[in-house]
């Protein structure tokens, strides 16, 4: 049975290809709607060891977009829903939850471990920009989610490094605070070259209104970043 968890991506791979990704560790910085069906892709895919980040709880509001939030795990932590659901899926995973916020001041212990591939899926810019320019200095394979709120056409999201996109309102603020480090290219990112569509829905009176997000717009962001990653961990592109 435990040999059979994993035959159709086997037939893909290769034995020396699951090796690979059992031999594997992954870490992921924000568990919402990217990063939920990112970790969801990893874990089937047969990643073996997975670092889960993130310091918020599932809210209500998460459902319509993020694989962990239902009515019973609302108000509960998203990495520790997240770590029972990788071990569901594959109990032979090694899951390590930090129930903490990446920032400046918390780089160094939670990038300390010998990372193989790390996925941005934080929403705070100073924090983004800060794990982006950490992950470069050190070496470490990163690919970044840019902007999938606001958004709805699911045939635009493209992968590219980050000195090349377009039409992405976060890719453009991104690429200019990278600018400033010295860093032109070398990160890879998942964007949307969708035109940023107005909010139609927003409260008159908030100061700051939230972003909407569809149900399948993040989730795909998600998927194609494991879809980076997996083929990457096998040795089948650079």
């Amino acid at each position: 049975m435990e040999n059979d968890r994993f035959d159709r991506m086997q037939r893909l791979a290769g034995l020396t290809g699951m090796q690979r990704l059992k031999n594997s560790s992954v870490a992921v910085f924000g568990i919402g709607g990217v990063g939920g069906y990112a970790v969801e892709a990893l874990v089937r895919g047969g990643v073996g060891k997975l670092t889960l980040v993130d310091p918020d709880n599932i809210c209500v509001t998460n459902i319509n977009r993020q694989i962990h939030a239902l009515e019973e795990t609302v108000g509960q932590s998203k990495v520790a829903v997240m770590a029972q659901r990788c071990r569901a899926i594959n109990p032979q995973i090694e899951v390590v939850i930090l129930h903490q916020a990446y920032r400046a001041n918390t780089s160094a212990e939670l990038l300390s471990d010998q990372f193989d591939y790390v996925l941005d899926c934080i929403d705070n810019i100073t924090d983004k920009i800060h794990l982006l320019q950490s992950c470069y200095e050190r070496g470490l394979p990163i690919i970044s989610s840019m902007g999938a709120a606001n958004k709805l056409d699911p045939t635009l999201v493209e992968t590219a490094d980050i000195s090349v996109t377009k039409k992405c309102r976060l890719a453009r603020t991104i690429r200019k605070e990278l600018r400033k480090h010295g860093i032109e290219q070398g990160i890879k990112v998942v964007y949307s070259t969708e035109e940023f569509r107005p909010l139609t829905g927003a409260d008159a009176g908030e100061r700051k209104p939230v972003l909407g997000s569809s149900s399948y717009l993040p989730p795909l962001f998600g998927l194609t970043m494991a879809g980076m990653v997996i083929p990457y961990l096998i040795g089948d592109i650079k």
